[in-house]
């Protein structure tokens, strides 16, 4: 295309993360490649989510783009080689300062970018009040994708074996982001809600990274049934375990929205810092409970909103 001979669309999508953000955009990349399927389409993201990202069945490419100085020379001409590689659109999900840079100095004259940048010749609609996954499925409308598809995901769902033992577990994910510490549910509450799934009979993992140690280590402590899984799963072992929990209750952060895309019934529990309408989880199966302070938020209302989801997959 564009005088090169070329005979089907290069597009090249932008989504850097986060894990959340990423999931979230599932239905959104599966449209894309439903509204073109000859053409070639690349994904740019950052390094931690390239392993996930070379999964999915939607993209030819995966091209990581680590955060870098832009006194950094050698990624400067990285990245103006990549612009400049004959894309026919690149479609901005991130939508950030840095790839608002991207456009100004990097891209060539003919390439359609859809996005938020200053003059780009696609720029997006108002999304103010609009849940992110919906924000990113109108934008690849815009470039000529499917906004009704649902993606299929047993490729995820199935990318590795559910750890022993934890079939339809009840799955807590006590942590999330450590700068953003008005996100987490206090740890005793997630000890308590352990404890009582405990009591009747449940199988109880807790999940999270080695930085959410002070949050999963006292639920380990208090409820020392559970099964910790803390640190020992990786972004496809995770899916599997989620994709068969019985259960998933957990903060603002990615597995949970891996949880609730994936099919399990899903509650995220959210303080001030999280506004539902933009950033609650999407799911056949979800819900959220938020208060101010986050801790408000009672155990007791926790396990009534569990209850109703799982009588939803009964």
């Amino acid at each position: 295309m564009r005088g090169t001979g070329v005979t089907h669309a290069r597009i090249l999508v932008i989504k850097h993360g986060a894990l959340g953000d990423l999931i979230q955009g599932f239905d959104a990349y599966a449209g894309l490649r439903a509204g073109h399927p000859e053409a070639h389409i690349a994904l740019l993201t950052s390094p931690p989510f390239s392993g996930i990202a070379r999964l999915m069945p939607w993209f030819d490419e995966v091209i990581t783009d680590p955060r870098a100085s832009v006194l950094r020379l050698s990624q400067t001409f990285r990245l103006r080689s990549l612009f400049r590689a004959d894309w026919d659109m690149v479609i901005d999900l991130q939508c950030s300062r840095r790839t608002a840079r991207y456009h100004r100095f990097l891209v060539p004259a003919g390439c359609r970018w859809f996005g938020t940048a200053e003059g780009a010749s696609d720029p997006y609609p108002d999304f103010a009040g609009v849940n992110n996954a919906d924000r990113m499925k109108t934008a690849i409308a815009m470039a000529g994708g499917d906004a009704a598809i649902e993606a299929e995901l047993a490729w995820l769902a199935n990318a590795a074996p559910v750890p022993a033992g934890c079939e339809n577990a009840s799955v807590l994910v006590p942590g999330c982001s450590l700068s953003k510490p008005r996100k987490r549910w206090p740890a005793d509450r997630y000890a308590e809600l352990a404890r009582q799934e405990l009591d009747a009979g449940r199988t109880v993992v807790i999940v999270g990274t080695a930085a959410d140690g002070e949050a999963t280590d006292m639920v380990l402590q208090a409820a020392p049934g559970c099964i910790d899984m803390v640190g020992k799963t990786n972004l496809p072992g995770l899916a599997a375990l989620m994709a068969r929990a019985g259960a998933v209750v957990g903060n603002d952060t990615g597995p949970v929205f891996l949880a609730a895309r994936i099919g399990a019934p899903t509650l995220m529990v959210m303080g001030r810092d999280t506004e539902p309408s933009m950033s609650a989880p999407v799911g056949p199966c979800t819900d959220w409970l938020r208060k101010d302070p986050i801790g408000d938020i009672s155990v007791d209302e926790v396990m009534g909103t569990l209850t109703r989801l799982r009588g939803q997959t009964s």
